[in-house]
C-alpha cells in the first residue's frame, strides 16, 4: 500500500486507514512505537500499561466500594 504524507501545520502526518489499524489492533488515541530502520519507518503499537479491558474490569470491582468516596472527590 502506498500512502502521501499529508500537511497539518507546519508538520506532516499519515493517515492510517481503519483496515490497517484494525489490522494491528490500534485504536483511536492509542500510543504508537515509531522506529527508524535503514531508510524504513516500522510503526507498532507501543502497548504500554494495563490496557483498557484491564482497567474496565477493575473499576467496574472498586466502583460500588468506593462510590461515595468517588463521589465526594468528583465534587
Amino acid at each position: 500500500m502506498v500512502k502521501k504524507l499529508q500537511q497539518v501545520g507546519n508538520s506532516h502526518a499519515i493517515v492510517l486507514d481503519r483496515a490497517i489499524r484494525e489490522a494491528i489492533g490500534l485504536q483511536p488515541d492509542d500510543a504508537v512505537q515509531i522506529t527508524v530502520s535503514g531508510d524504513s519507518l516500522i510503526i507498532t503499537p507501543a502497548r504500554v500499561g494495563l490496557g483498557r479491558a484491564v482497567v474496565a474490569k477493575s473499576l467496574k470491582k472498586i466502583r460500588p466500594r468506593y462510590r461515595v468516596m468517588l463521589q465526594n472527590l468528583a465534587k
